[in-house]
């Protein structure tokens, strides 16, 4: 029995030791210790700049003083190791002339144009989009060890990332949801400039120019509908005064007296208008008190 345990433990150790050990990319722990140290050259090189220091003091203060804005932070290296503390600043920060370099970081929001993309959409129409995109630095410590150039890296991610997103859709989309877009490519970029210490803050599309030709036929399409809208409208406009007529008629068929009145109201309304000549129906009624019996019979036959 004390065999078998013994061979139990030794598979579970040799199983505990052909677990994968867990990935540990550059920037997300800068600051872990490292068993071997800087070493004895690098020992050796510091002190000597110490002395230096002392030597030349208090004119090694113009090199060792450095300054950086409320808006920056100043990331440390010496003999090419990261110090510890993280990014120094704002204010007033020393550095080890010789061995320590540094680099400033700007935290202040940074927007820059992406050059006009020529997007062929989902319904196989060519388009010119163009953007503009806001970012910050919210790690420096990433934007310096993770990237080589993270405002570089930035603006090709984001041409390529409009084209990949506008690609998906259809003309009548990219023209019509454009915040929807802005939202995706937002989303998008801040996921993948995440690793470099980027907070993407704001993506908006400015402008979308299309084809002459696509231009010259959308046109050509909205002019046909509003002519047909047009058209619409006025064949309700006349069957409404057809009806309208129809309704007056009948109001004048019930009284015959209404008509000579309508007639005496086309009169007033004539002169009204400074005419020379005026011609207005006469009712033949009014004749036949003039014209003797036998003829009306003549022309009644």
């Amino acid at each position: 029995m004390s065999t078998k345990k013994e061979m139990a433990k030794i598979d579970q150790m040799e199983a505990g030791s052909n677990k994968p050990k867990s990935a540990d990319p550059v920037g997300y722990n800068i600051n872990r210790a490292d068993p071997g140290g800087p070493g004895i050259c690098a020992f050796i090189l510091t002190l000597f700049s110490f002395l230096l220091i002392l030597a030349t003091f208090p004119l090694s203060l113009c090199f060792s003083v450095k300054v950086v804005q409320e808006y920056e932070r100043a990331v440390i290296f010496r003999l090419g190791r990261l110090l510890k503390g993280g990014a120094r600043g704002p204010g007033i920060f020393f550095i080890v002339p010789c061995i320590d370099t540094y680099r400033k970081v700007d935290l202040r929001t940074v927007s820059f144009d992406v050059p006009p993309q020529e997007v062929l959409s989902r319904d196989s129409v060519t388009v010119s989009v163009d953007a503009v995109v806001y970012y910050r630095v919210k790690n420096p410590i990433m934007a310096t060890n993770n990237v080589e150039d993270y405002s570089h890296s930035t603006r090709l991610l984001a041409a390529t990332t409009l084209r990949n997103v506008l690609g998906t859709k259809n003309l009548a989309e990219i023209l019509s949801e454009r915040e929807t877009i802005s939202h995706t490519m937002q989303s998008s970029l801040d996921e993948a400039t995440d690793p470099w210490g980027v907070k993407v803050e704001r993506v908006e599309i400015k402008d979308v120019r299309l084809p002459v030709q696509l231009q010259r036929a959308m046109a050509a399409e909205a002019e046909a509908a509003r002519e047909a809208r047009a058209k619409v409208i006025a064949a309700e406009g006349e069957q409404k005064a057809s009806r309208a007529l129809r309704d007056a008629a009948e109001v004048i068929a019930e009284s015959p007296a209404a008509l000579q009145l309508r007639y005496l109201q086309t009169l007033n309304t004539i002169s009204a208008e400074k005419n020379s000549t005026i011609i207005f129906p006469l009712p033949i009624d009014i004749l036949k008190h003039f014209i003797k019996p036998g003829k009306v019979d003549k022309y009644d036959l």
